[in-house]
C-alpha cells in the first residue's frame, strides 16, 4: 500500500483526502479498446429501440397504453439486466470481456429474427385477453434488454481493475456507449429508416453487434491469456477523492439520489419531446432527434462527471457540485417551453432554431448526465464488488426513469398542462437539490458556503409561481404559427391530455398535435372544409346503413356521416378522448354526442380492426398528413387489406391521402378496385357503380340538426349545387394535369409508375427529412 492510499484508508467518512500530487494516470490501452467496442455496441441498441418500438406500435396500436408498455418494458429490462451483469461481474463464469462478447452476439441473434418474432406473437395474441395483449410486448422486450443492461457493470468492473477510479471508469464507458446510441438516433432519423426501412435497419444493427461481439471475444481471450501470465498483478490502487475503505457517501443516500435524478431526467425528456413534436407537427423524426440530443447530452455530461470525480479536491466539493448540477438542470428544464416558443417565433430559419432547440435538450440532459458518474464515484469503492454495487445504482436510476416516464407521461399529462407540469418538476428538482445541500452540514462545511445555496434554492421555489404565467403566455400560439406569429387568428382554447394537444383558434380552426385538423363547420354552401368529399359517399354506395368512421377531428366529417339519410349506425374510432370535449363546445357538431345512432370507441383504429370482426357498408377515414409519425399505419398495403376485410359485399372504404401520390398508387395496387375522389381514395372488393342521380337525391334529402344542407331556393345554394354536380363528371386522364375531382386507377398508375407503394416496413414518407424541415419552418 502506497502512502496516499494509506492516508485515504485512515480518513473517516465524509473526509476524503485532497487530490494528491499523484496525478491520474492516462487510461490504459485496454481501457481505450474496451471503450471503442462499447461505443460500437451502443449504436445497435438504439436502432433496435426505435425499430422495435415502431414495429410493436404497428402490431399493438399506438394508444398511450401501448406506448407506456413498450417504453416501460425496454427500460425495465435494462434495469434488471444491470443486476444480472453485476452478479456476473462477481461470479465470473467466463473472463469479463468474453462474457461481454457472448452477450453482444446473443443480442444480434435476437435482433436478426426480432421483427418476424414480433409479428408471429402479435398474430397469436390478437384475440387474447387484454392483460395478455398488454404483457406480450413487455415479455418480448425483456430478454434482449436484459442482455443490453448487463453489459455496463461487466465492463466497468474490467476497467476499474486497471484504473482504480470508479467515477472515471463509469464516466468513460457511459460516455462512449451513450455517444454510440446518440449517433444511432441521428443516423436513423436522417437516413437509415427512410432508406433501408425497418428490416434493413435491423440488419445493420445486427452487423454492429457481430463486430462488437467478435472484437470483444478476441480481446477477451488475449486479455485472459495476459492475466494468467501476470496472475500476481494486484488491482490498481484507488485514485482520487472518495477512495477510502468506507465510501464517503452512504449507499442508501446514493440510491435515493440516483432514483430521483432518473425520475427527473426522464420526466423532462417526455416534456421536451412533447413540445418538440408539437413544434414539428408530429414528425416521425421528432422522437429520434430529441432522444439523440438527450443521449448526446448524457454522454458529454458523463465525461464532466468523471473529470469532477478526480479534479474536485474532496467529497464535500463533489456533493456541492451535485446540488448545483441539479439546480441548473431544473432551471433549464423549466425554461425550455418559453425558450422553444421564443426561438420558433423569432423569424430565424428552421436550420438555425431547430438545432438550437436540440442543443437546449443536450445541455439539460448533460447536467443530469454528470450526476451518475459522481454518485458512482462517491458511493462505490473500486474493489472486486464495484460492478455489483454499480448495478444497484444503475437499477435505481432505471427505476427512477420508469417512474418518471409513467408518472409524467401517463398521470401528470392526463390531468395537468405543460405549464403546470413544468412548475411541478422545477419545484421537485429544487427540493432534491436542497436535500443534498442541507446534508452538507454533517460534513463540516461552513454555513456560509452551503447556507447561501440553500437560501437561493428556497427563494427560487417561491418565485416559480410568479414567473410562470408571463414566461409561458402564448407559447403554443408561437410554436403553432412560428414566423407568422402575430398575424394569424388567436388560439382561444387548448385541450391537453396524455394523448396529445388540441388547439382551437378564434375562427374555429382545429389543430391536433400542431397540425391543421379541420374546422368545426358543416356548411356545404360555404365549403371551407371541402365537405363534398364525405357527402360524395352516395355517389359510390347505394345504401350505406352501417358506417365506420376512423377519427373524430373537428367533428365536421362525423356530423355529415351521422346525418346521412340512410344511416342506421355509425361507429367511430378515436384515439384521443380530448376531441369529445372539443366537439361538446361547438354547436354545429355537438349533436353527434347525443345521437342514438352514434357509438364512439376510444382506441387505436388498427388495433380495434385487428381484434374485431364487424363488417360495414362503408368505412370513412379523414387521415391526417401522410408524413406525420405512424400515419403509414393507416395508409400501407397491410392496412388496406385490413380495411377490405371489414367491408360487407358491395362495401367501400374512403380515406384521405392528403394528395400523397404514393398513397394513391398503393390504393390502386392492393385493392381489386379503386377510384380517386378529390384527395380521397375509394377502394372496394367489387367495382362500385357511380350514380350521379342517386347522389343528387340524397343531397336534396340531407338534413343536419333539422336544417337542409342546401336550400335550393337560395341562389347561392343553387349555384353551389351546380358546381358540386359538375365535379362528379369523369374527366380524361392527363399526365400534365390530373383530373381535379375524379380519377381512375389507370390514370393514377400511369402517372405514379416510378414510385414505390407504402408498406409497414418502408413507412412511406414519414422519415422524409426534406418534408419535415418544411414543416419545421412553416
Amino acid at each position: 500500500m502506497d502512502q496516499d492510499t494509506g492516508r485515504a484508508a485512515a480518513m473517516p467518512r465524509g473526509k476524503a483526502p485532497l487530490r494528491s500530487a499523484n496525478r491520474i494516470e492516462n487510461a490504459s490501452p485496454l481501457a481505450g479498446i474496451i471503450g471503442t467496442v462499447f461505443f460500437v455496441s451502443g449504436f445497435p441498441a438504439l436502432v433496435y429501440q426505435l425499430v422495435w418500438q415502431r414495429s410493436l406500435f404497428t402490431i399493438y396500436g399506438i394508444n398511450i397504453e401501448s406506448v407506456t408498455v413498450v417504453v416501460t418494458g425496454f427500460m425495465f429490462g435494462l434495469g434488471i439486466g444491470s443486476l444480472f451483469g453485476g452478479e456476473l461481474s462477481k461470479r465470473r463464469p467466463l473472463p469479463l470481456l468474453v462474457m461481454f462478447g457472448c452477450i453482444d452476439l446473443a443480442i444480434g441473434a435476437f435482433g436478426a429474427v426480432s421483427l418476424q418474432l414480433f409479428h408471429a406473437v402479435g398474430a397469436a395474441t390478437l384475440g387474447a385477453p387484454a392483460i395478455i395483449v398488454k404483457l406480450a410486448p413487455l415479455l418480448l422486450l425483456l430478454g434482449p434488454t436484459l442482455l443490453m443492461g448487463s453489459t455496463l457493470p461487466i465492463l466497468v468492473m474490467r476497467v476499474v481493475e486497471h484504473s482504480g477510479n470508479v467515477g472515471k471508469s463509469v464516466g468513460l464507458l457511459y460516455f462512449l456507449n451513450t455517444l454510440g446510441s446518440a449517433v444511432a438516433c441521428f443516423v436513423v432519423a436522417l437516413w437509415m429508416m427512410r432508406t433501408l426501412g425497418m428490416q434493413g435497419s435491423i440488419l445493420v444493427a445486427v452487423g454492429f453487434n457481430v463486430v462488437a461481439g467478435v472484437a470483444a471475444l478476441l480481446i477477451g481471450i488475449i486479455d485472459a491469456h495476459a492475466a494468467r501470465r501476470h496472475s500476481a498483478r494486484p488491482m490498481a490502487a484507488p485514485i482520487g477523492p472518495g477512495t477510502a475503505r468506507a465510501a464517503p457517501m452512504r449507499f442508501s443516500l446514493a440510491l435515493g439520489l440516483s432514483l430521483s435524478v432518473g425520475c427527473l431526467s426522464l420526466s423532462y425528456e417526455i416534456v421536451w419531446f412533447r413540445l418538440f413534436s408539437f413544434l414539428t407537427g408530429g414528425s416521425a423524426l421528432a422522437f429520434a432527434l430529441v432522444l439523440g440530443a438527450f443521449l448526446f447530452g448524457i454522454a458529454v455530461g458523463s465525461t464532466g462527471g468523471w473529470h469532477l470525480s478526480y479534479r474536485v479536491a474532496d467529497y464535500r466539493g463533489l456533493q456541492l457540485a451535485l446540488s448545483l448540477l441539479i439546480i441548473a438542470s431544473s432551471i433549464l428544464g423549466f425554461l425550455y417551453f418559453p425558450a422553444v416558443a421564443f426561438l420558433a417565433s423569432s423569424g430565424l430559419s428552421q436550420y438555425i432554431f431547430v438545432p438550437a432547440i436540440l442543443a437546449l435538450v443536450a445541455l439539460g440532459a448533460g447536467m443530469m448526465g454528470a450526476v451518475f458518474p459522481l454518485l458512482s464515484h462517491v458511493a462505490v469503492l473500486p474493489d472486486s464488488r464495484a460492478g455489483a454495487r454499480l448495478s444497484y445504482l444503475y437499477l435505481a436510476n432505471i427505476l427512477g426513469s420508469v417512474t418518471g416516464s409513467l408518472g409524467t407521461g401517463f398521470v401528470l399529462m392526463e390531468y395537468l398542462g405543460i405549464e403546470t407540469i413544468a412548475q411541478v418538476l422545477m419545484v421537485a428538482g429544487l427540493a432534491l437539490a436542497l436535500v443534498v445541500v442541507l446534508s452538507l452540514h454533517r460534513t463540516g462545511v461552513p454555513l456560509r458556503r452551503w447556507g447561501v445555496v440553500a437560501a437561493a434554492v428556497v427563494l427560487a421555489v417561491l418565485a416559480v409561481p410568479l414567473v410562470t404565467r408571463p414566461l409561458f403566455a402564448d407559447g403554443y400560439e408561437r410554436m403553432l404559427y412560428q414566423r407568422n406569429f402575430g398575424t394569424e387568428a388567436r388560439v382561444v382554447d387548448t385541450i391537453e391530455n396524455r394523448h396529445g394537444i388540441i388547439n382551437v383558434t378564434s375562427d374555429n380552426v382545429v389543430y391536433g398535435g400542431g397540425m391543421y385538423d379541420g374546422r368545426a363547420i358543416v356548411s356545404l354552401a360555404d365549403d371551407v372544409n371541402i365537405l363534398e368529399r364525405p357527402f360524395s359517399l352516395s355517389l359510390i354506395h347505394p345504401d350505406p346503413r352501417e358506417i365506420l368512421m376512423i377519427g373524430l377531428g373537428s367533428g365536421s366529417w362525423t356530423q355529415v356521416l351521422a346525418s346521412h339519410p340512410q344511416l342506421e349506425k355509425l361507429t367511430i374510432l378515436e384515439i384521443n378522448p380530448g376531441y369529445l370535449s372539443l366537439i361538446a363546445k361547438h354547436a354545429e357538431v355537438a349533436s353527434i354526442l347525443r345521437s342514438p345512432k352514434v357509438h364512439i370507441v376510444i382506441d387505436d383504429a388498427r388495433r380495434w380492426l385487428n381484434r374485431h370482426d364487424e363488417k360495414f357498408d362503408a368505412i370513412v377515414q379523414n387521415t391526417t398528413f401522410y408524413f406525420r409519425a405512424n400515419v403509414t399505419n393507416l395508409l400501407s398495403e397491410e392496412y388496406l387489406r385490413l380495411l377490405l376485410a371489414h367491408l360487407k359485399p358491395g362495401g367501400v372504404a374512403m380515406y384521405n391521402t392528403v394528395w400523397s401520390d404514393r398513397a394513391q398508387r398503393t390504393a390502386c395496387v392492393v385493392p381489386p378496385h379503386g377510384l380517386r375522389i378529390q384527395s380521397m381514395m375509394a377502394i372496394a372488393n367489387e367495382a362500385p357503380v357511380l350514380d350521379r342521380d342517386r347522389w343528387e337525391s340524397v343531397v336534396r334529402a340531407y338534413r343536419i340538426d333539422g336544417e337542409p344542407v342546401l336550400d335550393l331556393t337560395k341562389p347561392q345554394h343553387a349555384k353551389r349545387f351546380g358546381e358540386l354536380k359538375a365535379d362528379l363528371v369523369m374527366q380524361a386522364p392527363d399526365k400534365q394535369a390530373p383530373p381535379s375531382f375524379l380519377e381512375t386507377c389507370g390514370s393514377i398508375l400511369q402517372r405514379t409508375a416510378a414510385m414505390r407503394t407504402m408498406t409497414d416496413d418502408n413507412m412511406g414518407e414519414e422519415w422524409n427529412f426534406v418534408r419535415a424541415t418544411r414543416v419545421f419552418g412553416r
